[in-house]
């Protein structure tokens, strides 16, 4: 039975690429595990990878494409993981739960009214299981996405329901496990799971089998083939396996025991680096060493990269799968994951690198104000803490106060980055609309020890997410002088580069009477960056005024260009007009993969039309929040980030998160005869082609061209006294302002890669 039941035009598609799939199959196959030093597992091979439901993090738990997609993107051992159900007739299923209501769309085909209750280890339950159903009467069910905050678009493709046969004889998996939750139940309803296991051993290679019920373990033991393994799988500390009426945390305290009918045991990740209440690692437990010494394999589960992690690890999943088997202390025996390309990269690209790595890639680390992903933005703790984690170039939008000092702050408004709302200072609130449409605080209307006395307040861009940036910090650090940022830059040996960031210059210029540009050619030349070569001073503003001003002034720093719009293409006119006065341009990175809600919709010309002459192009913003990331990345930074470095050929990350991007250029994937798969740059538009056309979303208008008007800009206006302060506003304040690019109006407006993507192409050849 076809995966795509009524979708034959997409089956006819696929067949036009056998050739890419065959190179594909022979790249992943010959991969190895990462073998340059030795694991600390229990048997001194790398960690298994074990996917859960298949790729089950992007597409329906348990579906063909997911097993299909798993055992291409991952390392060449990796293991499958069937939850097995049983049906009426005894037919084992791979289905996440014993009810069809979620992950399947049987309360439709089947109806509602075919519903039950049933006690689930001692818990009344309702709903459709699938020990009330003959296998031949869920033919028609379809599996679908049963996690809410994942993408349903690819439910429409009528993905069946598969047996443990069909998953290992279709996509001959290196490693299967069987995962049974619950034997207790299906014998209260006159199934036999022992029966099913023994039975399906027989006639496939099931090389795990789990359970977190002690008794049904013991009862196969002496039945199952030798090769084999049994895992205890536990559960809550305080919860009971219902076999020996003991918790999951007196049963770990017997390792002896286990080992009586079982080669390991799976657990929770928290029962090795334990969580506190406010999301921070807790000091590691000593279970892995304590089941190694009693001769056990530990796995560790719940590895979700599309759900907070713990904010030791801001945000990065490779990060966290490295503390589990690269810590220097101990290393588990495999994860359970539900996206098996994340710890793929982290364990053969990733994991023991040296500390004193060359980098592999060119693309240049640029900070979005300093390690603003875990520090609040522009502060001494966010700069030297981009610093330690490898950023190579440092960065400081330079602000100035009403007393003319330049300082380094992320935003004019003091509303975005500090605590002033809070503050006797919101009586300065009031709207310039030069600079934006709602009220702010603006940083000229403090001097410099008002501005010394604010409280920092770290950066939540995904806040409507929940999504929360290291809270324990998050008004810690102290704003610094754009002189002082300077002098930082210039004693950290390890810079290529400092960048300042010049916004509103004409507005400063001729309303507030103060000249940013002079501030900054002062600062730059008392520090001595005229007169050396060892830090390479990069200027970036989105008013190409402000770039000739400095070209005219000193010929030796690189002139950055943003862009500060999406665009979708560029006239080669304008690509000539930035060349007269910029080294560099730095565009959004819809402007290099343009997306449709949140998938990758293909991808522009932009990068390969300016890099033509001659210009580097650097892309903003990468942050690690996986709602950040378009499907496509697979709620990864390092896959995002190698998609444009790999595929687009972009020369600079420009990102909140420098240390993810600074390792990122040290994977050791990079320097193979053939990159792996799960380091290879994904294929924009190829998710959105296994979408079918009724889950497609609407088409969008493209992006506008960027042409001449939208890049000229009226010389910068002279430094003109301030005029007499306005009567201060002591209304209510709106929210915080968003910022507009420049202080002055335009003078025009504008007009209005390979395997991954061959890894989905290919999935349908198979039959399903």
């Amino acid at each position: 039975m076809s995966c795509w039941k009524s979708f034959p035009a997409m089956c006819s598609l696929l067949l036009l690429f056998p050739l890419f799939l065959h190179s594909s199959l022979a790249l992943v196959s010959a991969q190895g595990s990462n073998s340059t030093a030795l694991w600390q597992t229990l048997s001194g091979n790398a960690p298994f990878v074990v996917a859960r439901g298949g790729f089950s993090g992007l597409f329906p738990d348990s579906c063909g494409v997911a097993y299909n997609f798993a055992v291409m993107v991952s390392v060449p051992d990796v293991i499958l993981w069937c939850d097995v159900q049983l049906t009426k007739d005894g037919v084992g299923i791979c289905l996440p739960d014993l009810r069809l209501d979620n992950a399947t769309d049987a309360p439709t085909i089947l109806g509602t009214n075919r519903s039950s209750v049933y006690l689930v280890n001692g818990v009344r339950t309702k709903g459709l299981f699938t020990v009330d159903f003959n296998f031949k009467e869920l033919e028609n069910v379809s599996l679908i996405q049963g996690i809410y905050s994942r993408t349903n678009k690819f439910d429409g493709n009528e993905f069946v329901i598969l047996t443990p046969q069909d998953v290992v004889n279709q996509f001959k998996p290196p490693g299967f496990w069987l995962n049974i939750q619950h034997d207790v139940f299906f014998t209260q309803h006159n199934v036999s799971m022992r029966n099913f296991v023994l039975s399906v051993s027989r006639s496939i290679i099931v090389n795990y089998i789990s359970s977190p019920e002690v008794g049904f373990l013991r009862s196969i033991a002496a039945r199952v083939p030798r090769t084999t393994k049994l895992i205890l799988r536990v559960l809550g500390p305080t919860d009971t396996e219902i076999t020996t009426n003991q918790t999951y945390a007196s049963l770990l305290g017997n390792l002896t025991f286990i080992k009586t009918f079982a080669s390991g045991i799976l657990v929770p990740k928290t029962y090795i680096w334990p969580i506190s209440n406010d999301g921070y690692i807790q000091p590691q437990t000593s279970l892995v060493s304590d089941a190694h010494k009693a001769q056990l394999e530990i796995f560790a589960s719940d590895f979700f990269s599309d759900l907070p992690l713990s904010y030791n690890y801001s945000y990065d999943p490779v990060t966290e799968y490295l503390s589990y088997f690269d810590n220097g202390k101990f290393s588990v025996d495999g994860v359970l994951t539900d996206f098996p390309i994340s710890p793929s990269s982290a364990i053969d690209c990733f994991a023991h690198l040296d500390k004193n790595a060359k980098s592999q890639a060119k693309p240049l680390v640029i900070s979005n104000f300093g390690a603003s992903g875990d520090f609040p933005a522009c502060t001494d703790l966010a700069y030297s803490n981009a610093i330690s984690d490898g950023v190579e170039v440092l960065d400081c939008p330079v602000q100035i106060t009403k007393d003319g000092i330049p300082f380094c702050m992320s935003s004019i408004n003091l509303i975005d980055t500090t605590t002033i709302s809070q503050s006797p200072f919101i009586n300065r609130s009031k709207k310039i609309p030069e600079i934006s449409s709602n009220e702010g605080i603006f940083a000229f209307d403090l001097t410099w020890e008002e501005i010394q006395g604010l409280t920092p307040s770290i950066l939540n861009p995904y806040s409507k997410f929940t999504l929360f940036r290291n809270p324990r910090f998050r008004n810690s650090g102290k704003f610094i002088t754009l002189p002082d940022f300077l002098a930082l830059a210039k004693n950290a040996s390890t810079l290529s580069g400092v960048l300042i960031h010049i916004e509103h210059a004409a507005y400063l210029a001729k309303d507030q009477g103060l000249s940013v540009t002079d501030a900054v050619f002062g600062s730059l030349s008392k520090a001595g960056y005229d007169n050396q070569t060892a830090l390479k001073v990069l200027i970036q503003s989105p008013d190409s005024a402000v770039l000739k001003r400095f070209k005219q002034e000193n010929n030796s720093y690189e002139l950055v260009y943003q862009v500060d719009m999406s665009i979708g293409d560029v006239l080669n006119t304008t690509v000539v007009d930035i060349k007269s006065f910029a080294n560099s341009v730095t565009i959004s990175k819809s402007s290099v993969f343009p997306e449709n809600q949140l998938f990758l919709a293909g991808s522009t010309d932009v990068v390969k039309k300016l890099q033509a002459l001659k210009l580097s192009v650097y892309v903003e913003t990468f942050d690690n929040e996986f709602v950040s990331q378009a499907w496509d990345f697979f709620s990864d930074a390092t896959v995002e980030i190698n998609s444009y470095v790999l595929g687009a050929n972009i020369d600079g990350v420009i990102t909140s998160f420098p240390k993810t991007s600074a390792r990122y250029k040290k994977n050791r994937c990079l320097t193979m005869k053939e990159t792996p798969n799960y380091m290879s740059p994904v294929q924009p538009g190829s998710l959105l082609q296994l979408v079918t056309p009724d889950y497609l979303p609407p088409k969008t208008a493209p992006s506008p061209v960027l042409d001449d008007k939208d890049v000229a800009e009226p010389p910068l206006p002279p430094v003109l006294a301030k005029a007499p302060a306005p009567a201060v506003d002591s209304g209510p304040t709106a929210s915080s302002p968003t910022s507009k690019p420049n202080g002055q109006p335009k003078l025009g407006a504008g007009a209005g890669i390979l395997f991954l993507n061959l890894a989905i192409l290919s999935i349908a050849l198979l039959p399903f």
